[in-house]
């Protein structure tokens, strides 16, 4: 029984056994079937990559320097004396150190997912905001410990983007992408080590490069510091609330300020008047706003409610400046005296004056009071960059049309304080009855166009004193003559525009001191010798004249090269002698600024960041040096406003010689222009600059509200300041395209959205 009941028992357990046995088996073959299968796939996919990564090198083959580009300059590697660059190090040379896996796409795939949510669902509830930023502050800080960091993130479009023509029309957007998941960022140029000092400005006590604000202020010592240091890392961000809606311009609708003002008959209500404490809430978008029309059909036509102010056209419709034509707003290309189109004025002037020889001779000219610009929007049509400037006045937003349009422009006012440029760099000055009163005061604010117009250059009037004869205007007209004659203009042609029935007058500035020697009377006077004319930021005006350069290796002494061989020329008056920017020689300098800068935008900026360069028009450099961003963009449809901080070495006046145009600025304070100018703004080493004297916040805030949504920021700094960039842009919701960071410096290109806080904040000094 015993016998039997163990045989009975013993066949159950051989019986199980045979069953786990099988079981396990066929696991076993399943995760070996398993596992060839991922290995297969994982292998295609790698040689994949491997044959992508080979062919991208491939190009450059030799030369790594053309991909490999620098993102700073270094000044510790002397040779002969001489600063000097080093040669970047290659793709395959940082991957045999540190390897090519270090890509964080995966990790940080769901807070992106997370992010997008928010915007989709619109819950913009603000302490979870912040607690998202902590924590991507956290996870960040702890990747910013590894020694190579680079990130491709937030790839997916943004609601409303995929019907306005966003990143996505671009049909190399997405294969930038996936080169970026598989690591294929090799064309990028970013600096490995030995590197990241390349583009590091030097100290160059008793050498050329003083500052704006040095000079300004020796020329003007009773000015002081104004700007607040104090700060305000709020963890919220908040809708500006003001009387100027989505137009609000901080330093120009201080109305706190100008109702304080004693006077206002000089236009010092339309001066900048900013605010003692820098705002950092967000401005409002207008009601329908939409992404704007791309150039060239912008210059004709816009969206109604991207500038919903029809006044102006009501005013100025029956002289061609902008009609409303449904939903846009039009611009059938005329002006106050050019009726019947800009373009036939601009051949008329230079049927006039054959010498202005526009996009050649005349390169860079200044159009004071110029209402929607469309001579300025004409002129790229003859290779010509105008500077337009008019205030923010009764014509409403004038110059925000210009911008709109994809005309350069800028809200100022000839007032009481000499305009943000460098002294001769205009090679003409032109104003179309821009409502100035030249002949008044000494003189005082034509003078000023004398001090910015370059030796030799013309000033092109077009008003109603040179042509008509009523008594008024010919009262005027002698009273100019007369002041012309004394500062030693030459006028060269008087003529009329029949078809538009107006008349020019066109000056030409001397190019030597002989005629200020020989006058009777000192009146205007020569400014004192200590007056320095490129002294420019919150300098009060005087009524006197500038002497001509003495020496013929002076800057000013001799015209520039002509278009466009004066981008790329070396200034005449930059000598070897001379200290760079960057610590060598400045004729060095400058050449190996302007390399840096054709690989970074040709190998880097043009192909590898997927941007669509054809719906980019209005472009910043926020801390221009030679202008060589600028010059390296030439080639494409957009121009480049180039910014030169007042605590930055004052190299403007090369910028302009070269056939390019920028402007002084304190970044501690608003930019004159109207929100939503800018395409794509670039920021190389401003931040960490800026963040010494005043909240990093309130620039931040500054970018967001002159970039337009969807446009772009691309930022080269110190990874410590890309990592606070990179979290305030995640915290207003921005779109992450790349971050990227090696030894100590980084990388950051990030798109704005159109996305808005619900919550408002009472921006006192612009409510009445």
């Amino acid at each position: 029984m015993a016998g039997g009941s163990y045989s009975h028992s013993g066949g159950r357990k051989s019986s199980d056994f045979c069953s786990k046995l099988t079981v396990v088996t066929f696991l076993g073959i399943s995760c070996v079937g398993i596992w060839m299968l991922i290995s297969s796939s994982f292998s295609i996919t790698l040689q994949n990559s491997e044959i992508s990564s080979t062919n991208l090198l491939g190009q450059y083959s030799g030369n790594t320097d053309d991909f490999l580009v620098n993102a700073k300059r270094g000044e510790d590697e002397t040779f002969q004396g001489e600063k000097r660059f080093r040669r970047g190090r290659s793709l395959e040379e940082i991957g045999d150190e540190k390897g090519l896996d270090s890509f964080q796409n995966e990790e940080r795939e769901g807070e992106s997912s997370n992010l997008r949510n928010e915007e989709e669902n619109q819950e913009n509830s603000e302490s979870s905001s912040s607690g998202d930023e902590s924590q991507s502050g956290d996870e960040s800080s702890n990747r910013e410990s590894e020694e190579v960091n680079s990130r491709e993130k937030d790839s997916t479009s943004s609601d409303g983007e995929s019907d306005t023509g966003g990143e996505d029309s671009n049909p190399d957007a997405s294969e930038t992408t996936e080169k970026a998941k598989k690591g294929e960022t090799e064309n990028e140029v970013f600096p490995a080590a030995d590197q990241s000092e390349i583009l590091k400005e030097a100290t160059t006590q008793n050498g050329p490069w003083s500052t704006q604000a040095a000079e300004s202020e020796k020329e003007n010592e009773s000015q002081g510091s104004s700007s607040s240091t104090d700060d305000k890392k709020g963890d919220k961000w908040k809708l500006c609330k003001t009387d100027a809606g989505p137009d609000y311009i901080p330093c120009l609708d201080n109305v706190q300020a100008i109702r304080k003002l004693r006077h206002t008959s000089h236009y010092e209500h339309r001066e900048r008047h900013c605010p003692v404490e820098a705002s950092t809430c967000l401005v409002p978008l207008p009601s329908g706003y939409k992404k704007s029309i791309g150039w060239p059909r912008s210059r004709d036509q816009i969206w109604y409610s991207n500038v919903p102010h029809g006044k102006l056209a009501q005013v100025k419709g029956h002289q061609n400046w902008v009609k409303v034509t449904g939903e846009y707003l039009t611009f059938p290309g005329g002006g106050t005296q050019f009726k019947q189109g800009a373009l036939h004025y601009i051949d008329f002037l230079q049927k006039t004056l054959p010498q202005i020889s526009w996009g050649k001779q005349t390169r860079v000219i200044l159009d004071v009071g110029c209402g929607v610009a469309s001579f300025g929007g004409y002129l790229f049509e003859r290779d010509v960059l105008a500077m337009s400037l008019a205030p923010k006045d009764e014509h409403e937003a004038q110059v925000q049309f210009a911008l709109e349009r994809g005309i350069p422009a800028i809200s100022a006012v000839m007032g009481t304080k000499r305009l943000p440029f460098p002294g001769k760099v205009f090679d003409a000055v032109h104003c179309a009855r821009c409502r100035v009163p030249w002949h008044i005061e000494g003189g005082k604010l034509l003078l000023e166009l004398n001090r910015v117009l370059r030796p030799g250059g013309h000033f092109i009037w077009s008003a109603t004193p040179v042509y008509r004869k009523d008594e008024e205007n010919v009262g005027i007209w002698e009273a100019m003559s007369e002041l012309t004659k004394s500062m030693c203009w030459e006028l060269l042609e008087i003529n009329e525009d029949k078809l538009n029935e107006v008349g020019v007058a066109i000056f030409r500035k001397p190019t030597t001191n002989d005629c200020y020697q020989s006058r009777t009377q000192n009146d205007p006077p020569m400014c004192e010798e200590a007056d320095d004319p490129d002294a420019a930021w919150n300098i009060t005006l005087q009524a006197c004249l500038h002497k001509a350069p003495a020496d013929a290796s002076a800057r000013g002494a001799k015209w520039p090269a002509k278009w466009p061989l004066r981008s790329e020329k070396l200034p005449y008056w930059l000598k070897s002698s001379q200290v760079g920017v960057y610590g060598k020689a400045a004729p060095e300098d400058f050449a190996a600024d302007y390399d840096h800068w054709k690989h970074v935008v040709s190998k880097s900026y043009l192909n590898d960041l997927g941007i669509n360069w054809s719906s980019v028009r209005n472009v910043m450099d926020m801390k221009a040096i030679y202008g060589g961003f600028a010059a390296a963009l030439k080639d494409l449809k957009v121009w480049v406003m180039n910014v030169v901080p007042i605590d930055s070495p004052d190299t403007l006046p090369i910028i302009y010689d070269r056939g390019l145009f920028g402007i002084y600025h304190d970044w501690c304070e608003s930019f004159s222009t109207y929100p939503r100018s800018y395409d794509l703004l670039h920021a190389d080493h401003l931040f960490s600059d800026i963040k010494k004297r005043c909240t990093i916040e309130s620039v931040f805030a500054e970018v967001d509200r002159i970039l337009r949504p969807e446009g772009k920021l691309i930022v080269r700094d110190n990874a410590e300041t890309i990592l606070e960039i990179e979290n305030m842009a995640r915290s207003v919701k921005w779109k992450v395209k790349m971050s990227y960071s090696k030894d100590g410096e980084g990388l950051l290109f990030v798109q704005k959205s159109f996305w808005r806080p619900n919550q408002e904040q009472i921006v006192k000094s612009a409510i009445a």
